[in-house]
């Protein structure tokens, strides 16, 4: 565990910092409409935040005021962040798919004046509020190859307007820099969340600097990135800030130009979430499924090789998952165990790995050190697949409320199937959910509570003010520093944080069974029938499911369908979907009686982000819910 660094005070000194340091080492690229990709330096990028700060303090921006960005992933985003920022003021971001309900919610809320809109079609969202927005006073528009209407500002307006005041003198920007404090916000976001009226998260420089600070790994200026989450979501922005401390190049691309970027750009580093790599398993899966037999054979002795060459390595650097504490007759068989099938395998995986799983590298450019995958949990068989074949995924853990990160692996603590170790100057707390009892740290206990679950609290410098003008919320999940995440999990014999579900996710049968239903939805997309699935059951006898299935996977069972519709109905659908449901959950594969599936249902629509999913990929299970009541009933009735 690295030793926390010397970070500047807040992060409009960052910005300046790294422009000293880094000069004119490019800071992003923004893809352009030919592919190619045009890069920003460090100087180039602060020199603009500081033409649109002097620019913003004269129209009128006080310190600590919030300025709403309605915006998606693009340079002039982060332009916007620093120029706001150096103006002493904290952004309100939020992306181009906000709401109508959103906009008035959220810029009432926090007393937005001023707001950044990315493009035209955004534009008209806002004006379409615009009688209900009587706080806001300017719009400006973003987007460099749009005409801003009569009575919006162009950025590009501003940017001009900024850099002619500071060629006459104008330094109101340094004042306002120099008296900005470590308890003042940098950002106010509001949390799309799985429920509720969306909350304002208030985080401070302070918070976000302690993230820098306790980063427990090294990067680089020559280190490369690919920007793919939203910039607006606190998993990406820390990303990015982080990147900016380190020098690094971050290059703006989306899901329809992945590919392609990974292997013009080469990165070596990327922010990432699970369906990434679930996605990319699939494809990679399918493949070889229409591959020749040869190639298949190939693939599986590599692949095997790897998988007992990587878990005997795991094993003896103590980074096999451990949820119990192991006696040492357990251990000793252990080792020896690991010891032959290392012994046997290594010389095959050698030879392999440069014949096959190199090949697979290169899918993500070939020159790829890792990437941290947040806001939902990595499946069990996603996770191995692309750590033993050399492509590392460390698994990170956290939520808007605590800037975000909590606990992250690296490569020294890659204990598959765990979050990693906490972040330096965090502390943990696991609870007993029925008494409020701590469950760990115990130290009456010789194992301290290692292994018990409960629900996970935290406390450290990146957990957030609160909510804003929201002290009722604030109470429930913050107590004398402590904050409720709401996440059921556990400290793992390795001293790792392992995510066991959330307790708000719970499902209560009418038994009294307490049922954590996203381990069973995790089972059961490993199945290629499988795309999504929600488990459904509170207040009922038995669990059921509702599924999006998968219509490349039913072709390939031999049942062909243009739509889900197609497949409701199908007896022989219910035979592949009752004997694949059987299979994946069941006693024999470490599920509880109570947990067997009784029922399930086909939906049509996938799941989708903005809809029922939130930005991090999490189900929206209200929405989900109310949306198919009618089949819940159908089931129970």
């Amino acid at each position: 565990m690295s030793s926390p660094r010397v970070v500047p005070p807040n992060l409009a000194a960052l910005y300046a910092d790294s422009a000293a340091r880094f000069g004119d080492h490019p800071a992003f690229g923004s893809r352009q409409s030919d592919g190619s990709f045009k890069l920003t330096s460090y100087r180039d990028l602060y020199d603009s935040g500081l033409n649109l700060a002097t620019a913003l303090i004269e129209l009128g921006v006080k310190a600590r005021e919030h300025v709403g960005i309605f915006a998606d992933n693009r340079l002039e985003w982060i332009i916007c962040d620093c120029g706001i920022l150096c103006a002493g003021a904290a952004d309100v971001p939020r992306g181009t798919d906000v709401t109508d309900a959103e906009i008035t919610y959220i810029l009432d809320h926090a007393d937005v004046r001023v707001v950044f809109v990315e493009n035209l079609s955004t534009l008209a969202k806002l004006e379409g509020c615009r009688r209900e927005l009587r706080k806001v006073e300017r719009i400006v528009l973003m987007d460099p190859k749009a005409e801003a209407p009569k009575g919006i500002l162009a950025l590009a307006e501003l940017l001009e307007r900024g850099a002619r005041l500071r060629q006459k003198g104008d330094r109101s920007v340094e004042e306002r820099m120099a008296n900005i404090q470590p308890e003042d916000l940098f950002t106010l976001i509001y949390t799309s969340g799985t429920t509720g009226t969306p909350k304002g998260v208030q985080l401070t420089h302070a918070n976000m600097m302690s993230q820098i600070r306790n980063l427990p790994f090294e990067l680089y200026p020559q280190d490369r990135a690919l920007a793919l989450l939203p910039i607006w979501h606190s998993y990406e922005r820390v990303f990015e800030v982080i990147a900016i401390a380190h020098g690094m190049t971050t290059y703006y691309t989306s899901l329809r130009a992945i590919g392609e970027d990974l292997k013009k750009v080469k990165p070596t580093m990327m922010a990432s979430a699970p369906r990434l790599w679930e996605s990319l398993y699939q494809k990679m899966i399918g493949s070889l499924k229409s591959a020749s037999p040869l190639r298949r054979g190939l693939f599986n002795l590599a692949y095997g090789a790897a998988c007992k060459v990587k878990r005997a390595e795991a094993y003896f650097k103590g980074k096999t998952l451990d949820l119990r504490g192991r006696r040492l007759l357990e251990k000793f068989s252990l080792a020896m165990g690991h010891a032959v099938a290392w012994i046997f395998h290594i010389l095959p995986y050698q030879i392999l790995d440069s014949l096959v799983l190199a090949k697979i590298r290169q899918v993500v450019g070939g020159e790829f050190r890792g990437t941290i995958s947040g806001g939902g949990a990595l499946q069990p068989h996603v996770d191995e697949f692309f750590n033993f074949v050399g492509i590392p995924v460390l698994e990170g853990y956290g939520m808007t409320e605590t800037s975000p990160v909590l606990a992250v692996r690296n490569w020294d603590n890659l204990v598959i199937g765990t979050v990693g170790y906490l972040f330096p100057e965090t502390q943990v707390r696991i609870v007993d959910l029925g008494t409020g009892e701590t469950l760990y740290p115990d130290h009456s206990r010789a194992d301290r509570g290692r292994g018990l679950r409960g629900e996970i609290h935290v406390k450290g410098p990146q957990v957030m003010k609160g909510y804003y003008k929201n002290p009722e919320a604030t109470a429930k999940v913050l107590h004398d520093g402590w904050m409720n995440t709401g996440d059921i999990g556990m400290m793992t014999f390795n001293d790792c944080l392992k995510i066991l579900g959330r307790s708000k996710d719970t499902i209560v049968l009418l038994s009294g069974e307490n049922v954590e239903p996203v381990p069973i939805e995790g089972r059961l997309v490993e199945s290629t029938l499988i795309d999504q699935c929600m488990v459904v059951g509170q207040d009922q006898k038995y669990l059921a499911v509702l599924i999006v299935p998968s219509l490349e996977g039913f072709r390939r069972a031999g049942v062909h369908a243009a739509n889900s519709g197609e497949l409701t109905g199908n007896a022989r659908v219910k035979e592949l979907l009752d004997a694949e449901i059987r299979r994946l959950i069941s006693v024999e594969t470490g599920f509880k009686p109570f947990e067997r599936l009784a029922d399930w249902r086909l939906i049509s629509k996938s799941f989708e982000v903005g809809d029922e999913l939130t930005n991090t990929f999490k189900i929206k299970r209200h929405v989900v819910t109310d949306r198919y009541q009618y089949l819940i009933d159908d089931i129970y009735a």
